[in-house]
């Protein structure tokens, strides 16, 4: 007896991340099962073009359409498969990759390939934004803004981001807000509220260590103020998943929030930023998104050498780029010179 073949896409994006993507196409074709899948593949041509490449996919009953691309590319596809029954695939190669980690998917794009070809499929929780679905993390305040600087910056990659981290992180104020839900309001001055789905922004800095998307819940982080010394040590709870034990962190969990904010300004949804007003909303949608998951290893389980090494990742990529921000930063020379010696020591210890 023959098993229908499924209907499997694949939407490349060649320009996400930082790594060349011309020997995608043909490694597809070699790694992939074609006894159990018939394969097309489709190329973005701008942006916004992954969303509606994958909407017309869904309406057509392909059976999964795979994001070949950085968080934004997984974003565009898989706002367009929620509530459908075409599953999201991921073959993670941007500069964050905050889905496919939180979920344990191989980077390795071979290692990837093989993940679909087993093609286990379950159903998670994703998130709104304002209307703007997100799957990893959404925010306000000085992760969105790093987000819009990150957009401007034209380089992608972990340099480029710690680079903007480090120039505005001090000159950065926070801001005041209003949180509402279900147990009343509370005001907080804030550097940034986030709204996690997920565990991580990506990078393995773990925003939300113990969020699941399985519960119907979000965490909401709220970080209050800190000074230049206290950030080397916010910096290392980020990738040693000890955020929560903070003092300037405060969290909780609830399945829908509206926040009020003093001004205008930009929002994140998954690290793409826009511009939006003072009131702004977040739901968590209950097992709305199928995905094709690792069979071997199940969602926040990354291995401890696994965020000790992109802990010492981090602290590589300040040292490569301490010059050049050194340079571009006159007035804030000292400060940042005195951090990175905090970090240092800190890594050494």
């Amino acid at each position: 007896m023959t098993t229908e073949k499924k209907r499997i896409t694949f939407i490349i994006n060649p320009i996400s991340g930082t790594q060349k993507k011309d020997h995608l196409p043909q490694l597809i074709n070699e790694m992939i099962d074609h006894e159990q899948f018939d394969v097309e593949l489709r190329t973005t041509e701008y942006a916004g073009h992954a969303a509606e490449l994958a909407r017309q996919f869904a309406t057509e009953g392909t059976d999964v359409v795979v994001a070949v691309g950085g968080d934004g590319t997984v974003n565009e596809v898989a706002r367009s498969l929620v509530h459908t029954e075409t599953a999201l695939g991921i073959i993670p190669c941007g500069s964050g990759n905050g889905l496919a980690r939180h979920l344990c998917l191989p980077i390795d794009m071979r290692k990837a390939l093989q993940v679909i070809n087993n093609c286990r499929i379950e159903a998670f929780d994703y998130g709104v934004i304002n209307d703007l679905p997100f799957f990893c993390t959404c925010g306000m305040g000085f992760d969105a803004f790093i987000s819009l600087k990150f957009a401007e910056a034209g380089k992608r990659g972990p340099v480029t981001y710690i680079e903007n981290v480090l120039k505005e992180g001090l000159r950065y104020r926070p801001e005041q807000y209003e949180i509402i839900d279900d147990n009343g309001s509370a005001r907080y001055k804030a550097f940034l509220i986030a709204c996690a789905n997920a565990s991580q922004y990506g990078n393995n800095a773990y925003i939300a260590p113990g969020a699941t998307m399985k519960d119907g819940l979000m965490d909401v982080i709220i970080m209050e103020p800190f000074d230049a010394l206290e950030a080397p040590q916010i910096a290392a709870d980020l990738f040693m998943k000890t955020l929560g034990n903070n003092s300037k962190i405060k969290t909780f969990r609830t399945k829908s929030i509206h926040i009020k904010r003093s001004q205008p300004g930009a929002i994140h949804y998954d690290g793409d930023p826009i511009m939006t007003g003072t009131d702004i909303d977040v739901s968590i949608e209950h097992l709305g998104i199928r995905i094709v998951t690792n069979p071997d290893i199940q969602e926040d389980m990354a291995q401890p050498n696994q965020v000790l090494n992109a802990f010492s990742d981090f602290f590589n990529n300040i040292n490569n780029v301490r010059e050049d921000i050194q340079d571009n930063l006159e007035k804030s020379g000292r400060r940042i010179q005195a951090i990175n010696k905090v970090l240092l020591r800190k890594l050494r210890n």
